[in-house]
């Protein structure tokens, strides 16, 4: 089985940094592994690493789409596999680096998707039935279906709810019955999982947003709808550019948005810790104890990948 290493866990944990280091020490690349880097102009909203943070490290899909082009779970899947494969030929060991359990899980267990035209069509129009009707009617919907899921998700959680339908579109299975694909992996992997304290990450949070505001993402919200891409694309609908482009609708006051994007991000890392906490296969590290003693957390990280990787 091809080697493979994967940093996880919830938004402001420094995925990113340990990610680059670790590529660094073991001649390893980095494939992102955030549903919303993908999206070109889409940079301060999504935290996407900078040139300057890659130390020279390549990383893999980012930019490779425009925020109205489709792009599902089942396309990152195949494009982050085709890159593991390809880092692997050339002698250096792939990083799969983010927080979108989903996306993270089809590439690294056997999730089997059915080739479907028609997903990002089904996404939009399931994103219209949720204007029009509210988002407890996709609720519904997800319940008539898979009522293991929907008892599982919350009727507000709007994202999971249309991943969970879209799931069950693009494959005829519930999502709730993949219990075979979950936790087989096709690769050789370590999954690194960064954690920390509720209340510090939750100040982590907050201290990101007003760094976002402060270098630009209300004025990289008003480009992308001056480049014409509008409020109902689902890139449009991520956390923190749903709230400002509401702000800049005359929906709200931009304090009001500011604070609805923390409170929602959040509940996200709320929610990604749910997701990871299942997979026992995570070795978790304490993200507090690597910001002040860095090197010990960094050798432990590459023991724990020498010991599982055979090379």
């Amino acid at each position: 089985m091809l080697p493979l290493v994967v940093i996880l866990g919830p938004t402001a944990t420094g995925k990113t940094k340990i990610g680059v280091e670790l590529a660094l020490r073991l001649n390893g690349e980095v494939i992102s592994g955030d549903s919303m880097q993908v999206y070109r102009y889409m940079d301060i909203g999504t935290a996407k690493i900078t040139p300057a943070e890659t130390k020279g490290v390549p990383h893999h899909l980012l930019d490779i789409k425009n925020p109205d082009e489709p792009f599902s779970v089942a396309e990152f899947q195949k494009e982050a596999r085709t890159r593991i494969a390809d880092i692997v030929s050339r002698g250096k060991l792939p990083f799969l680096v983010g927080g979108t359990g989903l996306y993270l899980q089809s590439v690294i267990d056997r999730y089997v998707f059915a080739e479907q035209d028609n997903v990002q069509e089904y996404r939009l129009e399931l994103l219209a039935l949720a204007d029009k009707h509210g988002k407890t009617y996709l609720h519904q919907l997800l319940a008539e279906v898979d009522p293991p899921a929907a008892a599982k998700i919350h009727p507000n959680d709007l994202k999971r709810i249309t991943r969970a339908l879209e799931y069950y579109r693009l494959t005829g299975q519930r999502i709730s019955d993949n219990k075979e694909a979950r936790y087989s992996s096709l690769y050789q992997v370590v999954l690194i999982g960064l954690t920390m304290r509720r209340e510090l990450l939750y100040q982590r949070i907050e201290q990101r947003v007003d760094a976002m505001m402060a270098n630009g993402f209300l004025e990289e919200v008003k480009a992308l709808l001056a480049r014409g891409f509008t409020a109902d694309l689902p890139a449009m609908q991520g956390l923190g550019y749903k709230q400002l482009v509401a702000y800049l609708q005359g929906a709200c006051d931009l304090a009001e948005a500011i604070q609805l994007i923390k409170k929602e991000t959040r509940h996200f890392a709320k929610r990604q810790l749910t997701w990871f906490r299942r997979d026992p296969r995570i070795q978790w590290f304490n993200a507090e104890e690597a910001e002040y003693n860095y090197e010990e957390i960094i050798s432990q990280m590459i023991r724990l990948i020498g010991r599982t990787i055979q090379h």
